[in-house]
């Protein structure tokens, strides 16, 4: 973890330590917070905004929630339900991603499979003779 230097007196982080200490670019710290994902703080006046160290910790959350499938809106439903403290609502859209992922993971097994299948036609097709690849993808024969 990244320690950010600040300016003495002052309280609080501007968007772009927020943005190195989380790991993202400032422009995804605006974007978060025009989501909603993020609170944007209040300008106190003649000054820039200030960020209180908890936004580092949500923002990395959002990530770890992204990097395992979450999308955006999930996310946010994720981060409220957090806030009360709901577990089991927490966990049935953890299993719903978890069925997502594994169907994924099934459909991805079956285009390998189809494609391991055609490099080896291809390589095994002799000179002069149509492409086994382009003839399965134009005869719609590759399922």
């Amino acid at each position: 973890m990244k320690t950010i230097q600040r300016s003495a007196g002052r309280s609080g982080m501007t968007i772009s330590e927020v943005a190195e200490a989380s790991g993202v670019h400032v422009e995804t710290i605006r974007y978060y917070q025009r989501r909603g994902l993020l609170p944007e703080p209040v300008r106190a006046q003649g000054s820039i905004r200030r960020y209180d160290e908890g936004i580092v910790q949500r923002t990395r959350s959002i990530r770890r929630a992204q990097a395992l499938g979450f999308t955006l809106e999930e996310t946010q439903a994720l981060l409220r339900l957090d806030e009360m403290r709901a577990c089991a609502t927490t966990r049935r859209l953890a299993e719903q991603k978890l069925e997502q992922v594994r169907s994924r993971i099934a459909d991805l097994k079956r285009v390998s499979r189809v494609l391991e299948r055609l490099v080896s036609d291809c390589g095994r097709s002799r000179t002069g003779r149509p492409c086994p690849i382009l003839h399965t993808l134009l005869e719609g024969q590759a399922d």
